[in-house]
């Protein structure tokens, strides 16, 4: 049966069906087929695959060893993050074998740009009976774009990453695919199998979970009071007792990490010099607001609501033609309309009010669902325009976003961000010992600010990453503080201990220290370290460590 669904797809599948889903495909998986290959200055990393893309490596090396321990925070168990796409990377690693890093940047993202393509065709195809509408929506989810180029911005000006970007978030890109799957499986009537597909989403991405479980409430309200039918309501019952189930014991405290903060996207959308940047406008609003004048701040407010919206959506907002139509007639809507209403005004909603501790900006992502949603409803409205010159226009203007991130963040020749192949080295010789957790340098701010004019940066002058645990397999005391304020960690005394470790000259702290934390190696960077004379100020014989390794970058020791 599969076999002849699968025969008449292709088939019937036009010629733009192939074109779309191909050159989409291509553009998406240049934002992360450079990154991890090796090149004449090492290994290679653009954009936030150098943060990113290490952190999920470092995570995933960690499932497949089968700890659920936070890789750079040893000791201490994982909590408050999704690791389901991070799973899946773990078990087709053991099942063939193929490094990490390879189905992280190589072999994982063409698959998914095209299983978001293609379902995306799927869905508006049975959605909508239509073929153009179906392609146009392929359109818009593959290249849709914001304003941000009008101000000769980046792709994220008024905050929010675009279509082009997708994949180096790979956990979105898997939530997408899940949720195509079970609105086509609802379409279909397959409630059970949507409620699974639905239930196991929460793990993938929280974002996605938490919006499509509300939505499917709402949904599910509205066809009990309009046709008195329970399938929905069942569906989602079941797909949040699934979710609750599979949660829970890693994420017991998430619900403390969000705080309510209204507009403070608004806020640095305006204020902020990489992102719109107008000062006289941010400081207006926010006057306004403190000085308690509503007849003034309520407008700018909205002014600059609308400016985020509009500029987020780009041609997208086209939807709202088609959205407006729907709405004068509230009796012809559907389950699936509200569904997915629901999911764009609460993708909205939600960061415009809340954030998240400790990385506000993590917020936005719950944004991405709703500029995903609209991608597909501007390709149902845009169907429906009959002249030529307007669909001109609209093409033109919805592209540049992806050609101009491409162009400037993705195929530049020289990378951002690199592991040296001297470093590599190192690396592979630590991959290559027995278990044990691994002492590094902190990341020093200071010091990767005086390297950022001196591309590709080494990845301890680039950010604070997971690079040490994900590239040597080991568990690291202290490493990515990025991921650990999401997760919700207290790094920072962690931190002090390991500065004082290096700086003392007492020997029994400094041997109580590596003894009390179970540290068996130190991963020392030459020339990385707090130090500017020496790598630790007492030497390798007070304290008991044997060098094992050393070459012009590295210096690793093991604790006897």
């Amino acid at each position: 049966m599969l076999k002849g669904v699968l025969k008449q797809f292709f088939q019937k599948s036009s010629i733009f069906f192939w074109i779309l889903l191909i050159v989409g495909s291509v553009s998406w998986s240049l934002t992360m087929v450079k990154s991890g290959m090796l090149y004449p200055s090492g290994m290679g990393f653009w954009g936030p695959n150098g943060h990113d893309g290490i952190w999920h490596i470092a995570l995933s090396e960690s499932l497949a060893r089968g700890s659920f321990d936070m890789p750079t925070f040893s000791g201490a168990r994982l909590q408050n993050y999704h690791i389901g796409f991070d799973l899946l990377l773990a078990g087709i690693n053991r099942l063939t074998n193929i490094p990490i890093s390879t189905l992280y940047f190589q072999i994982l993202p063409p698959l998914l740009a095209i299983a978001i393509g293609t379902l995306t065709y799927l869905f508006v195809k049975k959605l909508s009976s239509s073929t153009s509408s179906a392609l146009w929506a392929m359109f818009f989810v593959y290249f849709g774009g914001s304003l941000g180029f009008i101000f000769n911005k980046g792709e994220s000006a008024f905050w929010s990453q675009q279509a082009i970007s997708t994949l180096i978030n790979p956990p979105f890109a898997l939530s997408l695919v899940l949720i195509l799957c079970g609105l086509l499986l609802l379409l279909n009537k397959k409630y059970i199998f949507a409620a699974i597909v639905f239930g196991v989403l929460i793990e993938i991405k929280a974002y996605a979970g938490l919006l499509v479980l509300g939505s499917l409430l709402t949904a599910g309200v509205w066809r009990i009071v309009k046709e008195r039918k329970f399938d929905l309501m069942f569906t989602f019952v079941a797909a949040f007792i699934i979710s609750l189930i599979i949660f829970i014991p890693l994420n017991k405290n998430s619900g403390s990490l969000l705080v309510f903060q209204p507009f403070w996207f608004l806020e640095t959308m305006m204020g902020l010099s990489d992102r719109i940047g107008w000062q006289r406008f941010y400081s207006a609003m926010t006057n306004y607001k403190l000085g308690g004048f509503w007849w003034k701040w309520i407008p700018a407010y909205t002014i600059a609501f609308v400016i985020f919206c509009v500029g987020n959506l780009g041609t997208r907002i086209v939807k709202d033609i088609w959205l407006f139509k729907k709405l004068k007639a509230l009796k012809s809507l559907t389950w699936i309309d509200i569904f997915i209403f629901s999911m764009i005004g609460a993708g909205i909603l939600v960061p415009t009010f809340f954030l998240q501790k400790g990385t506000p900006w993590n917020t936005i992502q719950f944004f991405y669902y709703s500029i995903f949603f609209s991608s597909i409803l501007a390709g149902v409205a845009i169907s429906h325009i009959k002249s030529k010159l307007a669909l001109m226009l609209i093409v033109l203007v919805t592209i540049p976003t992806t050609i101009l991130t491409l162009k400037d963040v993705y195929l530049p020749p020289r990378p951002p961000a690199k592991i040296s192949n001297v470093e590599l080295d190192a690396l592979g010789f630590l991959r290559n010992q027995p278990s044990g957790i691994v002492l590094t340098y902190p990341f020093d701010e200071f010091k990767a600010k005086e390297a950022i004019n001196n591309p590709p940066r080494p990845l301890y002058f680039y950010d604070s990453t997971s690079y040490v645990s994900a590239f040597s397999a080991k568990s690291t005391y202290l490493e990515d503080q990025v991921n650990l304020d999401i997760t919700g960690y207290d790094w920072k005394e962690r931190r002090d201990k390991v500065l004082n470790f290096i700086s003392t000259k007492d020997e029994p702290i400094a041997k109580g220290f590596l003894t009390e934390n179970n540290i068996k190696y130190l991963y020392l960077v030459k020339g990385a370290g707090p130090l500017v004379d020496e790598e630790l100020r007492l030497g390798s014989g007070q304290l008991g460590l044997t060098k094992i390794f050393e070459n012009n970058e590295v210096n690793i020791y093991l604790v006897n």
